[in-house]
């Protein structure tokens, strides 16, 4: 059996409790109370106005049966609203608010900086490289992942 230090998925995991704890620790610095989540959510529904919860998973790869709780908080905060449909009166549909566009142009400086130092250490090449890499692996295993990355929805 090989070390954990020698598996992809414990570097991946490593990874990951790096990154998260190096974005909160930027954004928190910055005054605000955001987690890389909910900034994904908050993000793609700037992007995408209009898309439903269910959309915005697929778009942020997140479960879609734990995206509610991400959309409540991103309300809870004045960030986003959830409207009727214009197309289906059932339907809810995401918006970002002023607050929310406030705070996005606002956290974007924090968020760059911390995607910088999660890369600190790489040179410029091997940063593109690890990227590539990153980006080649996702795609290769995104239908095994519970949470697939899915294009916009027309």
């Amino acid at each position: 059996m090989k070390d954990n230090n020698d598996m992809p998925g414990h570097l991946a995991r490593r990874f990951q409790q790096i990154a998260v704890a190096v974005f909160l620790a930027e954004v928190g610095d910055a005054g605000f109370d955001l987690t890389p989540v909910q900034y994904a959510a908050l993000a793609t529904i700037k992007a995408n106005p209009g898309l439903d919860q269910v959309t915005l998973a697929g778009l942020i790869a997140y479960d879609r049966t734990t995206i509610t709780g991400v959309v409540d908080r991103l309300v809870q905060k004045g960030l986003a609203e959830r409207r009727a449909s214009r197309r289906d009166r059932r339907a809810r549909e995401l918006e970002i608010t002023d607050e929310g566009r406030r705070t996005l142009r606002k956290i974007t400086p924090a968020v760059e900086s911390a995607q910088r130092i999660m890369l600190r250490g790489l040179s410029a090449k091997e940063s593109e490289d690890l990227m590539r890499l990153l980006h080649k692996a996702i795609a290769a295993g995104n239908e095994l992942s519970r949470a697939p990355l899915h294009g916009v929805q027309a």
